[in-house]
């Protein structure tokens, strides 16, 4: 497969480390560099004690010109269904300052993860609702230079043909689907064929693999990691090209479209997170360059 793809790595993929001594979390960016990745996608800031986030954000995208390191992506939470949506709208709003301050071209925020308790429960009866608000968002973004995105994450809109249904609903050329290739095994879609179905909404592409056991109806398996799908199955984080997802599949389904955009690299195993993130590189370089 040529390569049509800018091979970044999110942050998110060394926090294990970090929680486990083997890097501090200001030297993600150097580690990065280290390792070979020439871009980095923050999954939200850990700002140290002292420091006000506009401060680090700045200090960060220093930091990463000094290395000759491009910041790819700012991510961030969001619930918009919520009792105060339109407080969460200002503090995204925030974010894509922060998201500035980094030099980003993308922001991805999530809109949701249940319905309000009380509240309509189908995704269809929400989404009214959720489109207010992601609009003021992209709105906003769009004056400040940030393309916005939605991931199919969260469980309740973790489904392709939700992702799809609020993007078109938004229907902003500034707003488009950040896909993760690995998280619609949480709503146990197939990855390629819910790939086919939002490639043409594609900025930006998470590259992520899980181990898959299949649910019956009893305890996890052994052993810590497990997530239990909304299926009933249970899935793991797994290196980049170890699991079950079809990666090159989904990644020629993509570059078939003509997506140009990055792909960042995002473990959440249990294994060694810096042998893991490695592994995925060498995987994804045999199969892209």
């Amino acid at each position: 497969m040529d390569c049509n793809f800018k091979l970044v790595v999110s942050s998110y993929s060394f926090l294990g480390a970090v929680r486990r001594g083997m890097i501090a979390y200001d030297d993600i960016l150097l580690k990065a560099k280290e390792m070979g990745f020439t871009g980095v996608e923050y999954a939200g800031l850990e700002v140290p004690a002292g420091l006000e986030t506009e401060t680090y954000a700045k200090m960060l995208r220093e930091k990463a010109e000094s290395l000759q390191m491009k910041l790819t992506c700012y991510s961030v939470g969001a619930n918009f269904l919520c009792s105060d949506p339109e407080s969460e709208v200002e503090r995204l709003k925030a974010e894509l300052r922060n998201a500035q301050l980094l030099g980003v071209k993308y922001m991805r925020h999530d809109v949701c993860y249940a319905p309000l308790p009380g509240g309509r429960r189908s995704f269809e009866a929400n989404l009214p609702l959720l489109v207010k608000c992601v609009r003021q968002v992209t709105e906003y973004a769009e004056s400040l230079g940030i393309k916005t995105m939605v991931e199919n994450h969260g469980m309740f809109c973790q489904d392709s043909h939700r992702v799809e249904m609020l993007i078109d609903a938004v229907d902003s050329p500034n707003y488009g689907a950040l896909i993760d290739i690995g998280n619609f095994l949480c709503a146990d879609e197939d990855p390629a064929k819910a790939v086919g179905i939002l490639k043409n909404y594609a900025f930006y592409v998470h590259c992520k693999d899980f181990y898959y056991k299949e649910g019956a109806g009893v305890a996890a398996p052994e052993g810590p990691g497990w997530i239990y799908t909304r299926g009933g199955n249970y899935i793991k984080g797994a290196a980049v090209g170890d699991g079950c997802v079809p990666v090159a599949k989904c990644l020629g389904i993509l570059k078939a479209s003509g997506f140009r955009g990055p792909a960042a690299i995002e473990y959440e195993g249990t294994e060694d997170p810096l042998e893991c993130i490695a592994a995925g590189k060498r995987y994804l370089e045999k199969i892209i360059y």
